[in-house]
């Protein structure tokens, strides 16, 4: 493709995605750290973040931002939720006008409460703004196993365009005009999968993750649907697809985090091991915040929320979500 790309951030899903775009156009990738920037040139590999994965030959890295975005037809973001602002807005002077910009990150920013295709609108108003989500869990990505995507910008001939710049061999990609409802499905499953988490971490069974998954999709439905998405698409790739794959997988930074929690560990002593971040962590607190402001029971989010931060234990929240008196499978909660 004739499209030149440059991509922010050095993680394993950016990293991914840069080595899958950069085999359908000529593709920079930014990362801070110099040893990164080093192995990606010379080796080929990001040994930091994907130990032992080969990537494309034509993918170049740059600790330079300027370098990486000033001369790209396409901006993707693979930025932590609460860096995102900060990243975008250190780029925006090295951006041309008009350009597309999409993002990866799966959270929601803090105090604001926005989803990062808004904080995109709000940096860099003008410029098309959209969406890469679904299951899709970089390791099995990178090692060239079959996955599905879906793009979601509201201009459906620019979804297009970027459909084919994404897909790549065994990686599918949809387009989708539902931006809101892809970004939340994205957002909201890492804080399911954190409660899936502490169920295996407990030992609590097969029928206990089953419960919590499907439970948990007809929570963060409402949520999303009250903020504006559409119900189909958290029946999709963007919310069913990566709510499974987030919460059975144990590459997921999120099932992670819970599991050690269901084990008995203390949360500051799980991140300090972590070399990546688990956006359900911090994007929780946001959820409950909405929940809150549309009258919304959500008491897997909740008992989630007082693992974290309330004091409370994984034994606690189980026996908080089956004290809950049931009604109609529709009902809330």
């Amino acid at each position: 493709m004739n499209l030149k790309v440059g991509l922010l951030g050095g993680g394993s899903w950016g990293t991914t995605v840069a080595s899958l775009v950069a085999r359908n156009a000529p593709t920079k990738m930014w990362a801070r750290n110099e040893n990164t920037v080093r192995d990606i040139n010379e080796n080929h590999r990001n040994e930091r973040y994907l130990p032992g994965a080969d990537l494309t030959p034509l993918l170049r890295a740059t600790t330079s931002i300027k370098e990486a975005v000033g001369d790209a037809d396409v901006i993707v973001m693979g930025i932590p939720s609460q860096q995102f602002r900060r990243v975008l807005e250190d780029a925006k002077p090295h951006i041309r006008p008009w350009v597309p910009i999409v993002s990866l990150s799966k959270g929601l920013e803090q105090g604001t409460q926005m989803r990062m295709t808004e904080i995109i609108e709000s940096v860099m108003p003008g410029h098309p703004a959209g969406v890469l989500t679904g299951p899709n869990l970089a390791r099995e990505i990178v090692a060239g196993k079959a996955a599905a995507s879906v793009i979601a910008m509201v201009d459906d001939t620019i979804a297009v365009a970027l459909q084919r710049l994404f897909r790549s061999g065994l990686f599918r990609v949809y387009t989708n005009s539902d931006v809101v409802g892809c970004e939340l499905g994205g957002a909201l499953k890492n804080v399911i999968a954190i409660a899936a988490g502490m169920g295996d971490g407990a030992r609590a069974g097969e029928n206990t993750r089953a419960a919590i998954i499907t439970r948990g999709l007809a929570e963060l439905t409402r949520l999303g649907v009250a903020l504006g998405g559409r119900p189909e698409t958290f029946a999709g790739l963007a919310g069913m697809g990566d709510l499974v794959a987030t919460c059975i997988s144990p590459l997921s930074r999120n099932r992670t985090v819970g599991f050690e929690l269901g084990k008995g560990r203390k949360l500051d002593d799980i991140i300090a091991e972590m070399s990546m971040v688990a956006e359900g962590v911090k994007t929780v607190k946001v959820v409950i915040e909405m929940g809150e402001r549309h009258n919304l029971p959500m008491p897997i989010m909740q008992e989630v929320y007082n693992v974290l931060y309330e004091g409370a234990t994984a034994l606690d929240a189980y026996r908080g979500l089956i004290q809950q008196e049931s009604g109609a499978e529709s009902d809330p909660g």
